[in-house]
């Protein structure tokens, strides 16, 4: 039986892990997930979450080990204590790792679990592992890791982690609160070390009353109460609540941003703390980090909201139902920034009846890619409703895109004019017709009934927006019933260092392992093979490559769709290269290779490539018609059979001819005899079709 990485690395308790130190990204699989205490399908994270799940000293040891690992270009390993949200240690950890090659910023390694539990149980008390190193780190250390971790931290949540793990040196506080002005009172942003239960002393705060935390917002000033006898001497009121939550000193600091006091951090101990100068200049530099850091949070997720409401502008909000068809259609922000680009798709029902699908993407990710995806999204809209043939929509789109790059001339050139990639596809619902014009974009791919999917080539002309009058080139294909119909963006091929190639090897096989379900469930399939939780264990060749913005649309036929695979019927192919396209020769032969890609031969792929190209070259070179190929593979695995045909408009039989070696033709006759199994001639009213068969097991069926 054959077993998946994943699941021997969870069968001996082995998490792998991968950290950019320069982005701070951190990437590991779920057994390292839960090893570090996360969901088990949470495996990309920041440094600062993983910061706030150890312990305090453990992390600084760390990232000084990163720093020699790298020096010295060897294999480091530590001991970690991982901690809960409370401080207390849930299991001890061995981590291995070294740099990646190549990439001296980048770490990858492994985590095992310790069975012998170090002794010691929070993280404020517990004495340190036996690491290298000098554990006595001063305040100055604590305080620059510190600063890092609430830097990296890009949500309220993570910033109010880091802060609840913070081990000061010498004195850490087991309860903490942060509060924000909001009107006339304080709003509990959030705590750590209370219960929900005892956190409702946190509420309904009013900024004027006489409470610790009001009076440090009011007065721009820190407050220190090194016991309960002060606080119930300076805050009488505010005791009758602090008084139940058993803690024994108080500070209370306010949170400023831009010379504005914001709210303000409350730090309290379960021991008697004497607030010395040095203490309190520790408490004070980390306010001033904490408010800074929820500050920059606040920013980031008014952003993503933003960006949110964007998308859900700009994307259909539901797909129209369409008699006789059925859609999928996904968009995927993963490009970084905002989380909208200039990627996008779209569905519109047509005036004569069709159906139209659109997918796109702008040149770039950001504010300004967004807005033209916009545009182009609305003015495309525009031109389909008036009731243009495919070919009309996208030039005149083009024109438009072309007009708007020449009206903005206070732009720098490089960022002036953009283009956009597109294809826009008219499907007749009828007899599933599909009338596409494409812009610069991928090329369409059709699932075919035995799980089987294969890139239809179609003709292209220039992205919208290079030139005024451009010309789109239309291609007709059909849809049969039982076959899926794949428009994407290059993020869907490309995401995770992928090449074409590569890219759409990985389609492909997820759509064999998903071709019986329904559209909907092989368009999460595709989404989380690409950008899931495990999608980053099979890296494609191109690593370096930054992810990017993701939209796909499937579309396929309703009718019965038949129980089993094999009553969908076998691959096939229809193509026409015409005597003014012989670059489409190439597209044959890819399309014919894609029909192959799990032949069991693979000296038999290439030369029924081999003889497809001669037979499409003899057509264009000896006759004034095109050549039309038929291709359909039938049989059983690992004894099917090829035939290929090529029809053309001319009489002439091919006969053997026997070419000197330096002749440069007569050698078609030669070719099919040696590396078919078997071929033939069929005289036809309107010319002849040639044929040959390759068969998988070597021998005629």
């Amino acid at each position: 039986m054959q077993m998946r990485i994943e699941e021997v690395l969870t069968a001996v308790g082995t998490g792998v892990w991968r950290w950019d130190t320069g982005s701070g990204e951190v990437r590991m699989n779920t057994e390292t997930a839960r090893l570090m205490g996360m969901p088990p399908d949470r495996t990309r994270t920041s440094s600062a979450d993983v910061r706030s799940r150890l312990h305090m000293l453990d992390y600084v040891e760390l990232r000084g080990l990163f720093d020699l690992a790298r020096a010295e270009d060897t294999v480091h390993e530590a001991i970690l204590r991982v901690v809960d949200s409370s401080g207390q240690v849930l299991r001890t950890v061995r981590a291995r790792w070294r740099h990646v090659p190549g990439d001296p910023r980048t770490f990858a390694g492994t985590l095992q679990e310790l069975i012998e539990p170090l002794p010691g149980s929070t993280a404020g008390t517990s004495p340190p592992p036996p690491l290298a190193g000098d554990w006595r780190l001063s305040r100055e250390a604590f305080l620059l890791d510190a600063g890092r971790a609430l830097a990296e931290a890009r949500s309220t949540d993570e910033v109010l982690r880091v802060a609840a793990s913070l081990a000061m040196p010498g004195f850490t506080p087991d309860g903490m609160a942060v509060f924000g002005v909001e009107g006339d009172e304080l709003k509990l942003i959030g705590h750590h070390g209370y219960t929900e239960a005892d956190a409702e002393a946190f509420h309904g705060i009013e900024l004027a009353g006489d409470y610790p935390g009001a009076v440090a917002v009011r007065t721009g000033r820190a407050i220190y109460i090194p016991g309960p006898e002060e606080y119930e001497r300076r805050f009488p009121e505010a005791w009758h609540y602090a008084s139940r939550l058993g803690r024994r000193s108080w500070a209370y600091l306010p949170l400023t941003t831009g010379g504005k006091t914001t709210g303000t951090w409350m730090a309290a101990f379960s021991h008697a703390a004497l607030f010395t100068p040095d203490e309190r200049s520790v408490l004070t530099t980390v306010a001033r980090m904490l408010g800074a850091a929820l500050s920059r949070a606040h920013v980031h997720e008014s952003e993503r909201e933003l960006s949110a409401g964007l998308q859900r502008t700009m994307m259909p909000a539901t797909t129209p139902d369409i008699p006789g068809l059925t859609v999928a259609a996904r968009y995927v922000p993963t490009g970084g920034g905002l989380d909208i680009g200039g990627d996008w798709y779209d569905v519109i029902n047509l005036p004569n009846g069709n159906t139209a699908l659109v997918i796109g993407d702008v040149q770039g990710h950001d504010v300004r890619a967004a807005g033209l995806m916009s545009q182009l999204r609305i003015a495309l809209r525009a031109y389909a409703a008036e009731g243009h043939h495919p070919d009309a929509v996208l030039a005149r789109t083009s024109r438009f895109l072309h007009g708007i790059n020449q009206n903005e001339p206070d732009l720098p050139d490089d960022d002036a004019r953009r283009f956009a990639t597109c294809l826009y596809l008219e499907a007749d619902p009828r007899d599933g017709t599909l009338t596409i014009a494409r812009a610069g974009h991928l090329d369409p791919a059709i699932g075919l009934g035995d799980g089987t999917m294969v890139v239809r080539p179609t003709e292209g002309g220039l992205p919208l927006g290079i030139v005024p009058d451009p010309d789109y080139p239309v291609t007709e294909l059909r849809l049969e019933h039982g076959e899926t119909l794949l428009l994407c963006s290059d993020g869907l091929v490309e995401t995770g260092g992928h090449d074409l190639d590569t890219g759409r090897r990985r389609i492909r096989e997820v759509f064999a392992a998903h071709a019986d379900e329904d559209l909907e469930s092989l368009a999460d399939a595709l989404i989380d093979a690409v950008s899931g939780v495990h999608a980053h264990e099979h890296p494609g060749p191109h690593a370096e490559r930054r992810e990017d913005d993701i939209a796909l649309i499937l579309l396929g036929r309703d009718g019965v769709r038949p129980a089993t695979r094999e009553e969908h019927g076998g691959r096939y192919l229809h193509l026409t290269v015409r005597q003014d396209e012989q670059q489409r020769v190439a597209d044959a032969r890819h399309e014919l290779r894609g029909m192959l890609h799990d032949w069991g031969t693979p000296d038999q792929v290439d030369s029924a490539e081999l003889v497809l190209s001669e037979l499409i070259a003899n057509v264009l070179v000896h006759t004034d018609g095109d050549a039309r190929i038929r291709a359909d593979i039938t049989g059983p695995p690992h004894a099917r059979t090829l035939r290929v045909a090529v029809d053309d408009s001319d009489d002439e039989l091919p006969h053997r001819r026997h070419p000197g070696e330096l002749a440069s033709s007569g050698r078609g006759v030669l070719l099919l005899e040696a590396l078919s199994g078997s071929w033939g001639v069929e005289p036809r009213g309107d010319g002849k079709s040639i044929w040959f068969e390759v068969y998988e097991s070597g021998e005629e069926p």
